[in-house]
């Protein structure tokens, strides 16, 4: 017969749990001996994985994907996260070749600025441009920027300067896109340009003047922080909010104000858990300091009645896209690569 770990070690191996002043008990201890003296062990099971392993989408928009992971390991999650920061490829400006800049923006700065345009290609159709080869249809996009500030004729002076002036402010979807080689049939579906048309690259007044080119090449996050896919990607552990005791009456009205993200609610008199996802473990509802200007008798009704946690094989991510990828599109990806790095590993152990 398999023996089971007593409760209350149980609940340290799957749970966080949070205190007044600092969490504990989270170490992970999933190792398959952590708890050989008591009989125990926790050797990974394949069918016992495919059992428990859950993957559930909340929330998915153009820009946005929210999941659920359930059943992983944090270092596999992990992983995963910097797979989607930082080994996803896309295209970006690498070098500016500036031939008139006469803008108050001098000449680094402004290669930096448009090395941060995030540019809408599809990395898949161009190569990796090793260094200081030369640059081909292959292996590089190139934009053009040509623009020179002038007034408009007859426009008071007290007018604003985007009626006094043309080209006042200088916009990412004035880059032009110049094919060359056989990049028009390549990219005839999809022309590479700025993923957003209203980002500021400098403000000019008359006589100023910008023209030069650019060259956008592909590469991941690990290169450059520019060639990262997504705007953001961050998981955080499910948490666990649980009523030790019955709270009732004034306490429960206490206990609900008491939360700022709603995380209580109030049925026939009595408080229960509404939204446990919300909870940001704030800790606003086991504060002493908050409970003692309750008065004695409102107080002792709540102390120790809420238990804080976090539930430790539970991450809920979320992938904000730069909008150079869609989000299933960089999950599909990361997964993939993830994948390839666990190949590549079974491969060299069995060379062992």
């Amino acid at each position: 017969m398999e023996k089971k770990l007593p409760a209350h070690l149980e609940e340290q191996r799957r749970f966080v749990h949070v205190g007044e002043e600092f969490p504990s008990d989270a170490t992970t201890l999933s190792g398959a001996d952590t708890f050989q003296t008591l009989g125990v062990t926790q050797h990974w099971d394949l069918k016992e994985f495919q059992e428990h392993f859950k993957f559930e989408i909340l929330r998915l928009t153009p820009d946005e994907i929210q999941f659920d992971l359930i059943g992983i390991d944090p270092a596999i999650a992990n992983a995963f996260r910097r797979i989607l920061i930082a080994e996803i490829p896309t295209v970006a400006i690498e070098t500016v070749y500036v031939e008139n800049n006469t803008s108050v923006v001098q000449d680094e700065v402004l290669a930096n600025r448009l090395g941060l345009i995030p540019i809408l290609v599809n990395p898949a159709l161009l190569q990796d441009r090793k260094p200081g080869d030369a640059p081909t249809d292959q292996d590089t996009i190139v934009f053009k920027l040509n623009v020179k500030c002038t007034r408009r004729p007859g426009i008071p002076e007290d007018s604003a300067n985007e009626e006094k002036f043309v080209n006042s402010s200088v916009y990412s979807g004035q880059l032009q896109w110049i094919p060359f080689g056989d990049q028009q049939a390549r990219f005839g579906e999809c022309p590479p340009r700025p993923v957003h048309h209203d980002i500021l690259i400098a403000k000019m007044r008359p006589p100023q003047a910008m023209e030069l080119q650019c060259f956008a090449i592909r590469g991941i996050g690990k290169d450059h922080a520019k060639f990262s896919p997504v705007a953001t990607a961050s998981y955080r552990l499910m948490p666990r909010v649980r009523l030790a005791k019955p709270v009732e009456g004034p306490a429960a009205e206490s206990l609900k104000e008491a939360c700022p993200l709603g995380v209580f609610d109030i049925e026939d008199g009595h408080a229960f858990v509404k939204n446990e996802r919300n909870c940001s473990m704030c800790r606003e509802c086991i504060r002493s300091v908050w409970r003692d200007r309750l008065g004695a008798e409102e107080s002792a009704k709540l102390k120790d009645a809420v238990s804080l946690g976090r539930i430790k094989d539970h991450f809920i991510f979320t992938v904000e896209s730069s909008g150079i990828l869609s989000p299933e599109t960089l999950f599909k990806q990361a997964l993939e690569i993830l994948m390839a790095k666990l190949e590549r590993i079974e491969g060299d152990l069995l060379q062992l």
